[in-house]
């Protein structure tokens, strides 16, 4: 097993092992650190971030009082907002831009069951990938595995959700309003985009929860993750 650390290691560049050397500061320490403790603690730190993300995210506001992933009119819209804030019916836009990020919110909770399924399918190949890699690697995996099933779980789920806070319907509003001050009518497909910009919210909380666990010993909530992703201070290194 020690054989197996030091290949990894050695394949690594200084700038994108801090992890890998971490681990092998607390193998040297022990000497007990093998690679089963090291894909456990892998498949631990996915396990943690992840349903914080997905928990954090699937809050009332969770998207809405976010500043970095709220989502908002899509590009193509921007002239339809300022058309509308400035004849008077910014109230009908607020109320889309609230709508759609209600339906990501209530789409976020069906996310924790996918990347848990990618993180029972981990190998040892992916757990070393992940070491090797740089401070987003994880993330980068679960782009990789869950992008396609997070995109088809959160489209019939922002449908329904859509509809249930009236959103097609401000939708609707915002565009028949529009329409009538242009003679270019615009259609967007409001659950494509919505569903886009949900899973790359995710994916943006899920790479937060990474630096976390990463760089934060307070984060490391179980004995397997301060083992292997602790710090060189904690192993006296």
């Amino acid at each position: 097993m020690r054989k197996l650390i030091y290949a990894v290691l050695f394949t690594c560049t200084l700038s994108g092992c801090d992890v890998a050397q971490q681990v092998l500061n607390q193998a040297n320490a022990t000497d007990d650190l093998t690679t089963n403790d090291i894909v456990a603690g892998l498949k631990e730190a996915l396990t943690v971030g992840t349903q914080n993300s997905s928990n954090q995210l699937s809050l009332a506001d969770g998207f809405f009082a976010n500043a970095a992933i709220k989502i908002l009119m899509p590009p193509e819209a921007q002239k339809v907002e300022n058309t509308l804030r400035s004849v008077g019916l910014g109230s009908v836009v607020d109320k889309a831009i609230l709508s759609m990020n209600r339906a990501a919110e209530d789409a976020a909770k069906s996310a924790s069951p996918i990347f848990i399924n990618a993180i029972k399918q981990m190998t040892i190949t992916d757990a070393i990938g992940i070491l090797k890699g740089g401070d987003f690697a994880a993330t980068n995996y679960f782009k990789e595995k869950t992008t396609a099933a997070l995109t088809e779980a959160f489209r019939p789920s922002i449908d329904n959700a859509l509809t249930k806070v009236n959103a097609t319907k401000y939708w609707k509003d915002v565009f028949t309003a529009y329409n009538k001050f242009s003679a270019n009518p615009v259609n967007t497909d409001l659950s494509a985009y919505v569903t886009s910009k949900a899973v790359d919210g995710i994916f943006y909380q899920v790479g937060l929860e990474e630096q976390k666990i990463r760089k934060d010993p307070v984060a490391r909530v179980s004995d397997i993750l301060k083992k292997v992703f602790g710090s060189k201070e904690a192993t006296g290194n």
